[in-house]
């Protein structure tokens, strides 16, 4: 195969991932990122002692071939495994922390489901497949099969602390197709689980990984292992324009406009700066319109540092989610100190605590002084925390996740019908694969 020039559109996970791919394909590639750095929203700061994760706080990894790939990019190696108590997850009922069950006996001793709950989710075997719908929702789908109370204090907070949306917004196919390949397969669930054959192998154990630095030390040590990649920083693409044989880009740094011509075209772009960028003589460009289609939400992380003593809780865990029938302004808290060591100064923790998404989206707007009160106030109540926080940031993100609602197909459509009309084209990023990590490394 004749060696290519490839651009890449975007320094984040999947722009570097794609990079190593390409590179491992024997093509010249060029990324390029309109930050000063690379990692997209994986991105970490220290501040007085506390280490700051502003996007993903972890990568779980529970597959051999991504283990694999990870490690001949020279991630694995470089990487910290999670406290062994981070297995603990707590939800909010009745206005206190209820640990989640780890096992099969615990779930009969667990408080997070009432006893008639519990008696419905094993139900669930019983229960007729459902009608071939191809817009259901994962609200409909969960309270169908598994009941209103899994749907309410089982699904409801861990779409919010996945997505920061609702189960009522996300299209099942497009957030969680294997559930949807579960009932058609094998009717139920729980049977499906058992007897569905991977066909993917599975690590003896899932992993909880992070790194000394923060996840940025992930997408610094790919973009280490690139060694046919060029990477420009602080270049914004305006125009992509297809000519007869290549693509022509025209980029801007500072004042300065130039040009660069590249066989192949890679975006992984968020769809926000697909928009923005000026696409010129493109086969089947009404179909553009239908790759803008999205739901994103804002998302604020407040940080609090404090010290150990001033809490009640032992912080024995990954952290709470917070389900919506509870009331509260919040969507949860991490226990990052407890997750990952060196998160804090000795004696100090850190907690990290999610606002806003499609729950409360205006929530997250207000400033610093009214988020400082308000999660103090609701952390006080429920892990016991006195005073303030010694330590305060906070972190906004405007446009956060982008949802796997009904829109989601269309844009994936709309990427694979542009991509088959203007060869060399190509359109990828947490928008068509969705957030996780794994699914930004597992590119096709």
């Amino acid at each position: 195969m004749k060696p290519k020039n490839i651009c890449i559109l975007g320094g984040g996970l999947s722009g570097l991932t794609q990079a190593w791919k390409q590179e491992q394909l024997g093509h010249r590639v060029t990324i390029l990122e309109s930050s000063t750095k690379i990692g997209g929203v994986l991105q970490t700061e220290e501040r007085e002692g506390y280490l700051l994760d502003y996007g993903a706080n972890s990568l779980s990894l529970r597959y051999q071939d991504t283990a694999d790939k990870l490690d001949q990019m020279g991630v694995l190696p470089n990487s910290i495994d999670a406290n062994s108590i981070a297995n603990k997850r707590f939800i909010v009922r009745r206005g206190k922390l209820v640990a989640l069950p780890l096992s099969f006996p615990s779930f009969f001793t667990s408080s997070f489901l009432s006893p008639m709950g519990k008696i419905r989710l094993l139900f669930e075997p019983f229960i007729p497949r459902g009608k071939e719908d191809a817009n259901e929702t994962v609200s409909s789908f969960i309270k169908r099969r598994l009941g209103q109370e899994a749907l309410d204090y089982a699904a409801n907070p861990f779409i919010s602390g996945v997505y920061a949306s609702k189960p009522e917004t996300l299209h099942l196919g497009s957030a969680f197709p294997f559930l949807e390949e579960l009932e058609k397969k094998y009717r139920s669930i729980f049977l499906g689980m058992f007897r569905k054959k991977n066909t993917r192998k599975r690590l003896p154990k899932t992993r909880l990984i992070s790194f000394t630095r923060g996840m940025h030390q992930l997408t610094e040590l790919i973009s280490n292992k690139l060694t046919n990649t060029t990477i420009m920083t602080n270049k914004s693409v305006l125009s992509v324009d297809r000519g007869e044989s290549d693509w022509k880009l025209t980029i801007q740094s500072k004042e300065v406009l130039k040009y660069i011509h590249c066989d192949e075209l890679i975006s992984t772009l968020p769809i926000q700066e697909v928009k923005r960028v000026q696409w010129r003589n493109l086969n089947e460009s009404d179909k553009l319109s239908e790759l803008y289609q999205l739901t994103i939400f804002p998302l604020t992380l407040v940080y609090f540092g404090v010290d150990r003593s001033k809490i009640h809780h032992p912080l024995d865990g990954f952290g709470f989610l917070v389900p919506e029938k509870e009331k509260l302004s919040i969507l949860g808290t991490l226990f990052s100190s407890t997750i990952f060591p060196s998160r804090a100064p000795d004696g100090k923790v850190l907690l990290t605590t999610f606002i806003g998404g499609e729950r409360n989206p205006d929530l997250s707007l207000k400033d610093d002084n009214y988020l400082k009160e308000m999660v103090r106030n609701e952390l006080a109540k429920l892990i016991g925390l006195q005073g303030n926080p010694e330590f305060f940031h906070v972190k906004r993100w405007p446009y956060s996740i982008p949802l796997p609602d009904y829109k989601m197909n269309i844009r994936k459509r709309a990427a694979e019908a542009l991509s088959f009309a203007n060869e060399g084209l190509t359109f990828s990023g947490s928008a068509f694969t969705g957030v996780s990590l794994p699914n930004c490394i597992d590119l096709n």
